[in-house]
């Protein structure tokens, strides 16, 4: 049963009603549920049966430190891809040895910082990229356990700028030239083969994409082992898709057991970096009307003050969030309105022709499934303050982090003396 949802016509997190949050710490304001990020972290695993995997949680679907905290004492890793996110993750308890580091773009300071804490391993994305591992660890001493993050060639069936897995895309190690990097390794004193990786894409729906991508990586494995290499993890990536509106989430028994079925036999330790999956339904993300607005050929605004620069997802993606009113009134009229922010751009749009209740000025509105990819993408264009953050978490409501007021975005800039007035 969802923790969000109505309890007397006003709409609640875990039975705690949101409009008070709203007016104690304003709009526009993230709220999240933590029994609902428990339970879908324990689903997955449970899923597994008697051979669970290892969870590496992605930090860029929220790096909000109480929510990687919360997935940590829940026994999760932490896939980073950043410096910044590695110093997230260990300051939110996560074990360096549960960490992954994966991106195409790892700087040297990046890869020092990583082996001077002891991560668990490097999800490496290109032969040159084995290089600069290499001699990193030469100068600090130690070897270090890298993943060979392969391509696997797979089309998965999601929108295109979140497709990762594709000959054509930037990430991973093509297939033909898998033993170069694996002649690098052999060649190193400072190279471990810790295992392969790969992650084809994100918001996947459809099992098969999967299916094609795992089969391809217990071949690349099986190659591995048939080259004398002994690698201990097999990870899998994440990308599991939820549903935003009238998307079919997978079956995750079935889910598993496709997984057993092609890696059942290969004596690898299966991981899995899910980010969406975990916290997507979540959350939520307040919002208040600033103004209803009677546009040109009879079209409607309600005007919000959340804009792009708090909800990225619809004007990068197109993506639909659907929309709750925080207090419901049954039988209440309808109308056909473009729901719109007030940030100075054409592409300012959560959607159009919708049909919601009759709102007023000033009401109150909440995003759904806003947890992921929502405070991660914020900025503070138009300069304007930042959205806070709540974790709710049964009678508890934690503030992760406050409402950022405007004053707060230009508290470390300065004013050349030559140009004061």
């Amino acid at each position: 049963m969802s923790a969000i949802g109505y309890l007397d016509d006003a709409l609640t997190v875990d039975g705690t009603a949101l409009a008070p949050l709203a007016e104690r710490l304003g709009t526009p304001l993230y709220v999240y549920t933590a029994s609902d990020i428990r339970e879908r972290y324990r689903r997955l695993v449970r899923a597994f049966g008697a051979r669970p995997p290892h969870i590496c949680y992605a930090l860029k679907a929220n790096p909000s430190l109480g929510i990687v905290a919360l997935l940590a004492r829940e026994g999760a890793g932490a896939d980073v891809v950043s410096g910044g996110e590695l110093e997230r993750a260990l300051l939110a308890g996560v074990r360096p040895e549960h960490v992954v580091f994966a991106g195409v773009g790892k700087t040297r300071a990046e890869i020092e910082r990583a082996l001077e804490v002891g991560i668990g391993q490097f999800n490496v994305e290109a032969v040159e990229e084995l290089a600069a591992i290499r001699a990193a660890a030469a100068a600090r001493g130690v070897k270090a356990p890298v993943a060979l993050r392969l391509n696997p060639d797979v089309a998965a069936a999601t929108h295109d700028k979140i497709s990762t897995g594709r000959r054509h895309d930037k990430f991973g190690i093509a297939s033909e030239t898998l033993d170069a990097a694996l002649d690098v390794i052999a060649g190193s004193d400072q190279l471990e083969l810790a295992g392969l990786h790969c992650h084809i894409g994100s918001q996947i729906t459809t099992i098969a994409d999967f299916e094609r991508a795992f089969e391809r990586m217990a071949t690349f494995w099986r190659h591995c082992i048939g080259r004398g290499f002994t690698p201990k993890r097999l990870n899998l990536g994440g990308g599991i898709g939820v549903r935003y509106t009238d998307e079919r989430e997978i079956d995750l028994d079935a889910f598993a057991r496709m997984v057993e079925r092609i890696t059942g036999g290969l004596d690898a330790e299966i991981a899995f970096e899910p980010g969406r999956f975990l916290v997507a339904g979540a959350g939520l993300l307040l919002s208040r009307v600033v103004r209803l607005k009677n546009g040109g050929d009879g079209r409607r605004f309600v005007v919000l003050d959340a804009g792009m620069n708090t909800l990225l997802r619809p004007a990068l993606y197109g993506a639909a969030h659907p929309l709750l009113p925080l207090v419901r009134h049954r039988g209440a009229a309808s109308a056909t309105v473009d729901v719109v922010g007030p940030i100075c751009e054409s592409s300012d749009v959560f959607a159009r022709d919708v049909s919601l209740p009759v709102l007023a000025e000033g009401d109150v509105v909440a995003f759904a499934n806003a947890g992921a990819y929502g405070a991660a993408m914020a900025s503070d264009y138009n300069s304007r303050g930042m959205a806070g953050e709540v974790l709710v978490d049964g009678d508890r409501v934690d503030v992760l982090r406050p409402p950022r007021p405007p004053s707060a975005l230009w508290a470390d800039e300065a004013i050349p003396d030559r140009l004061r007035a």
